[in-house]
């Protein structure tokens, strides 16, 4: 055999470097999905406005119908509570408790809310006692180490100082009994407990004076 014909029988060696193999996408399936770069302008803007737009609306609906903050306003509940104290109220199912704290409207009294201490609820018999500086509900004394000082005939006289709690309603004092309107004050009175607002459940702000209640 000669040298002509050797180089016919031998394979041709493959190339070092070979092309590289492409396949043509079948017919009927999904091209693929482009990258992030090549995302229409404008898109990653209108998600991040679309979820700022529900966490505002959620924001809205808990501080509406869930919980809410109110800042206290003047004296009446020290020294639990001071002027400028900005509290949690949890509102959503809640039912007026005796020794709560609570927020509350009353419009004959004023437009504002006001922030008070259940002293009664329905059914239950309040005197209020002077002379010894004690609040007694169905003849038993309150024990009560939270009031700022010993209780004496306020400003407006002794106001409403014996009453069976009607259905549905609950009797409130401050804390500062000297100086506190509330269910004595006959423009305040008795209160609906549809009038209350929720439960104050911790002081927030100030941070020094952070605390459960």
């Amino acid at each position: 055999m000669d040298q002509e014909e050797l180089e016919q029988n031998q394979e041709p060696e493959q190339s070092p470097n070979p092309e590289p193999e492409t396949a043509e996408t079948p017919a009927g399936a999904r091209p693929a999905r482009r990258s992030r770069d090549a995302e229409p302008p404008g898109r990653e803007l209108y998600s991040n406005i679309r979820f700022l737009a529900v966490l505002m609306t959620v924001l809205i609906l808990f501080f509406t119908f869930v919980a809410r903050f109110v800042v206290v306003s003047g004296t009446s509940m020290e020294n639990t509570l001071y002027n400028g104290d900005v509290v949690l109220v949890w509102q959503l199912g809640y039912t007026p408790k005796q020794n709560d704290i609570v927020v509350l409207t009353q419009k004959t009294f004023q437009e504002d809310s006001i922030i008070k201490r259940v002293i009664a609820l329905e059914g239950q018999t309040v005197d209020i006692d002077y002379d010894e500086g004690i609040v007694y509900v169905d003849g038993e004394p309150l024990d009560e180490p939270y009031i700022k000082e010993q209780m004496r005939v306020p400003g407006f006289g002794e106001g409403i100082n014996h009453v069976t709690v009607p259905e549905g309603c609950i009797f409130v004092m401050g804390d500062n009994r000297n100086n506190s309107g509330d269910s004595r004050l006959p423009s305040i009175g008795i209160i609906d407990d549809r009038c209350v607002i929720g439960k104050s459940v911790m002081v927030c702000f100030p941070f020094g004076r952070f605390k459960a209640l």
